[in-house]
């Protein structure tokens, strides 16, 4: 168990890592999209979008914490590959929520910690649902794309903030690329992946499309 957490300890450090040190053109980008978010006027908050901050701040989290733990059970590369997507996403929600004055949610929490219960919950059960198989992990990971996919859909729909609707849009744009490699490698081991938020013609329409390119985690 010792050995277990020292591993785990270390594979979150290197997550963390590879969001400071990753390649330069990573940076630019991340370094570029922060300036926007910036520099693009502040607006009034709606109730809606208040509460869409503060949760997909948490569910942001809870992707890169999942994937870290799953990394750590199966070694597949990945899920660190996206854990490091998932920080640069969670941390650009940072960047909205210090710009209007909202009490971050994940404060000092540490991996697999939540403020929202219910995320909490989420969380214990799929890292034990990953922990069966490296089939039953992949499908873990599509699981929280196509959450993170539906959650930032309806968020988009009920905000109107100019630099909220670009973090949205940066997310929902790398949400989808990451439910493309899931789903491949799904394939891969002969086996698929059913929508369970989404509607299954919208998941049929993200993973027979190729790769986004551009400004996306």
């Amino acid at each position: 168990m010792k050995r277990k957490f020292l591993l785990l300890s270390v594979v979150f450090l290197g997550v963390l890592s590879l969001t400071s040190s990753c390649q330069k053109t990573d940076v630019v980008a991340n370094t570029s999209v922060t300036s926007q978010i910036i520099d693009l006027p502040q607006e009034p908050l709606n109730a809606d979008e208040s509460g869409s901050l503060l949760l997909l701040r948490e569910e942001e989290k809870l992707a890169r914490d999942v994937y870290t733990a799953l990394y750590v059970k199966w070694g597949t590369s990945v899920f660190l590959n996206i854990s490091s997507s998932e920080q640069q996403h969670t941390d650009a929600i940072l960047t909205l929520l210090n710009k209007y004055g909202l009490k971050d949610p994940v404060g000092n929490n540490g991996p697999g910690v939540f403020t929202n219960p219910d995320l909490q919950i989420l969380y214990t059960k799929l890292v034990s649902q990953g922990s069966v198989s490296v089939l039953d992990a992949l499908k873990v990971g599509a699981t929280i794309e196509d959450l993170d996919i539906f959650d930032l859909e309806k968020a988009l729909l009920k905000s109107d903030n100019q630099d909220i609707k670009l973090v949205y849009d940066l997310l929902l744009q790398g949400s989808r690329n990451h439910m493309r490699s899931f789903y491949g490698q799904i394939i891969g081991l002969e086996s698929t992946y059913s929508a369970q938020f989404i509607t299954q013609s919208e998941l049929v329409a993200i993973v027979t499309s190729p790769n986004e390119k551009g400004r996306s985690w």
